[in-house]
């Protein structure tokens, strides 16, 4: 497909590929493309690779997936080289390894950082794709893929008077790059969800006061972060091969673990309790899956939810504050539950107070404080943890210009439309990595990055071997994949739950489950038998003749 290079009166650089994000996805998929020998360039921008863990940087950012298994498995060599420090990484050691990745790859060379494309349209005549960058400058492609991550756009939130205030004002999910210094200050953050429960504990060590605005209680449950000894280190290594066989192609959500084979029904309330105990007591997602059935019944679920809210009763001393704490709005887990250090205790400081803003809901902003019921809280620096504009917000930043010069935020306009997550149908040879349709938030990232970049470097390969210049997703398969995500949904209690899941985080946005809660394992094999199939689903083209059709 070098083709795409042959003609410089088209435009002055063309590649077989451009990557829009250089973050794991982006990483992994540039270096993929390499190996098979497709010209790519990657633009960034940020000014420098790890997507997501290269913005967030907020006091605690870590990850919520162990730091073995948060890591990637297509280099022997790299998995067992790289040495992590703490059972849950923080965010500095997972960007000192995205960059040891860069770094041991050579990738940098096709990466261009500091840009951000600002347009891709498709020239139905030349079968390509051309791409504008904020520097100005233009570049065609026969394919393009976006690695632009599902947690990687902040929200911001309309508060009235939020612009008038006079001290700092931070965004978790942007934060400076410098470290910012809380002492002697009164903080007030608003939101409570992970970011805001990790953060939370760090920021009222330092600040003279702190006080969170909540408008959802969430559940979380404790990380029991530690250092990694050499001897876990080195038996995790040596397992490896089932490690990974078993995150790919058993688990629903990526993550080796115990599967349970029983509902939490099926034990008395003893046995019930015990088993909670020691999942809370080992700390970690895993917590979900001291039974099988707490995604699918409401009164199994109210189980787990209720040792929960007795935990935070048992942590939290001020009852009133305690109650706040205590989630009744969603059944445990469908909201993505947090993993803390510390979050509930830190409401025992006397320099932390709870506002309650579901009930009273922010005012505005002054100058200098948080009006909430007509009460001003003085703050002197506020913290937005007010989450993202997940799945589709980083797409959306990007005008998509399809067929007939339709755009992708038109055609997502009542709710994100793809065949299996991976290609939506009238935006020919444009890949999505974990896009919405697929397990994407719901598993371990990096599982889910690995299958989606293999799949599309094998598609490409498969292209090229039969001189094929366009794939795209036909209407009809991506309707019937897109019914099939809502109606496996529906079985479950995630809808039940306002949830970032849904978009309802965003004022107006359409609500849609957006990633697929079928499982990893059951993901992969339908993405499997499809391209088995001659990608079956997909239209692909030589020329005019088309040479694969939608089933």
């Amino acid at each position: 497909m070098s083709s795409a290079q042959s003609n410089p009166a088209r435009a002055a650089e063309a590649y077989d590929v451009v990557v829009v994000g250089a973050g794991f996805a982006g990483l992994y998929m540039l270096h993929r493309l390499r190996g098979l020998g497709f010209s790519a360039r990657v633009y960034e921008q940020g000014g420098g690779v790890g997507g997501t863990w290269y913005w967030n940087r907020y006091p605690g950012a870590r990850c919520d997936v162990e730091s073995m298994q948060y890591s990637y498995s297509f280099s022997e060599e790299l998995q067992q080289e790289w040495d992590w420090s703490e059972r849950y990484a923080p965010q500095p050691e997972i960007l000192k390894y995205a960059n040891h990745v860069a770094d041991r790859f050579d990738l940098r060379r096709d990466i261009q950082f500091n840009t951000r494309v600002e347009r891709a349209a498709f020239d139905e005549c030349a079968t390509c794709w051309s791409v504008t960058t904020s520097d100005g400058k233009t570049v065609e492609a026969k394919f393009v893929v976006l690695a632009t991550g599902c947690l990687s756009n902040a929200r911001k939130p309309e508060i009235k008077g939020l612009e008038s205030f006079k001290g700092p004002v931070y965004h978790t999910g942007n934060w400076p790059h410098e470290e910012v210094d809380f002492t002697g200050l009164r903080v007030g953050l608003i939101g409570t969800g992970s970011s805001s429960i990790q953060s939370a504990p760090i920021i009222a060590e330092q600040a003279r006061h702190l006080t969170v605005f909540q408008r959802t209680a969430n559940f979380s449950v404790p990380a029991r972060n530690a250092a990694l000894m050499h001897e876990e280190r080195s038996a995790f290594r040596k397992n490896y091969p089932e490690i990974r066989r078993f995150a790919r192609e058993v688990a629903r959500n990526g993550i080796y673990t115990e599967q349970p084979d029983r509902g939490a029904l099926d034990d008395n309330d003893d046995v019930r309790r015990a088993k909670y105990s020691a999942r809370w007591g080992r700390g970690g997602l895993t917590f979900m899956y001291a039974y099988n059935n707490l995604g699918l019944d409401r009164a199994a679920n109210d189980t787990a939810a209720d040792f929960v809210r007795g935990k935070i009763a048992e942590i939290v001393k001020d009852p009133d504050t305690a109650k706040l704490l205590q989630p009744n709005s969603h059944p445990i887990g469908t909201k993505r539950i947090c993993v803390d250090t510390d979050y509930f205790a830190t409401f025992n400081r006397p320099n932390v107070s709870l506002v309650d803003i579901k009930t009273n809901p922010i005012q505005e902003i002054t100058a200098n404080a948080v009006r909430v019921a007509g009460k001003d809280h003085e703050v002197d620096a506020l913290v937005l943890a007010t989450g993202f504009d997940a799945m589709t917000g980083s797409v959306a930043r990007i005008d998509i210009l399809g067929r007939g010069g339709q755009t992708l935020n038109q055609k997502w306009a009542e709710g994100p439309k793809t065949l299996l997550g991976l290609m939506s149908a009238g935006f020919p040879n444009l890949f999505i990595i974990t896009g919405p349709g697929s397990p994407s938030v719901l598993s371990n990232m990096i599982v889910s990055i690995e299958q989606h970049v293999d799949w599309i470097a094998e598609c490409l390969t498969h292209m090229r071997m039969r001189g094929l210049t366009t794939i795209e997703a036909s209407g009809e398969a991506e309707e019937k994949w897109v019914a099939h995500v809502n109606e496996v949904a529906e079985g479950t209690l995630y809808p039940q739950a306002n949830s970032w899941y849904m978009g309802a985080n965003i004022p107006g946005k359409p609500r849609i489950f957006m990633p697929y809660i079928g499982g990893v394992g059951v993901y992969r094999r339908i993405c499997d038998e499809v391209a088995a199939k001659g990608y079956e689903g997909f239209v692909m083209e030589h020329g005019e003749q088309p040479q694969a059709a939608a089933s």
